[in-house]
């Protein structure tokens, strides 16, 4: 029952990428549950169990969300930013500049902010809420590698990506949380 309750949301917002609503990926996640507990005679350990029961997960609602004919491709959930620079150019110099390509203004130093400021429940808050308007790939991205510490391997598994891919996705969510937790601390440390 631990391992249920462990895996339980991830696995129930992974399902929700490949299904119409919530109700069909709870469904999803008990069918995946069974077919674990079917094939558990069959693991081989060539993967982690985590990763291969989300493998059974990621296959089971692929076919359910084929089978209601409102599969949504899981690329089409990365986000329209894939073609945008991950930094804003204006935080760089410009050609014209002597120090063209490097920042223009620094990032913000977070070394001298007091520890329990940095680890507070408030920036907690600024991460959650970075994280939860990320589009929905790398926000599952970086809920499995930096929230729940699966590794790279375990997440290009469990949810079918290269690892290039898998970095890229990463990256971008990383960047953007990075540039809300600046934002906060920029205005908590002017105020």
């Amino acid at each position: 029952m631990m391992l249920v309750d462990e895996l339980g949301p991830s696995m129930r917002r992974v399902a929700r990428m490949y299904v119409s609503n919530d109700a069909v990926a709870d469904e999803v996640v008990q069918e995946a549950w069974l077919g674990v507990v079917r094939g558990l005679e069959g693991f081989e350990g060539r993967a982690s169990l985590r990763t291969w029961i989300f493998r059974i997960l990621v296959n089971t609602a692929k076919t359910r969300g084929l089978r209601e004919n409102r599969s949504v491709p899981f690329v089409t959930l990365a986000g329209d930013d894939l073609d945008q620079p991950t930094f804003d150019p204006s935080a760089f110099g410009g050609p014209g500049d002597p120090n063209a390509g490097a920042w223009s203004t620094l990032p913000f130093d977070w070394r001298g902010m007091p520890e329990e400021r940095a680890e507070g429940t408030e920036t907690l808050h600024v991460i959650g809420g970075a994280i939860a308007m990320l589009p929905p790939m790398q926000a599952e991205v970086i809920r499995l590698r930096d929230v729940l510490g699966w590794t790279s391997d375990e997440v290009c598994n469990a949810l079918d990506l290269t690892e290039t891919n898998q970095r890229v996705l990463l990256h971008r969510a990383r960047t953007k949380v990075r540039g809300a937790l600046e934002e906060h601390f920029r205005s908590v440390s002017e105020a």
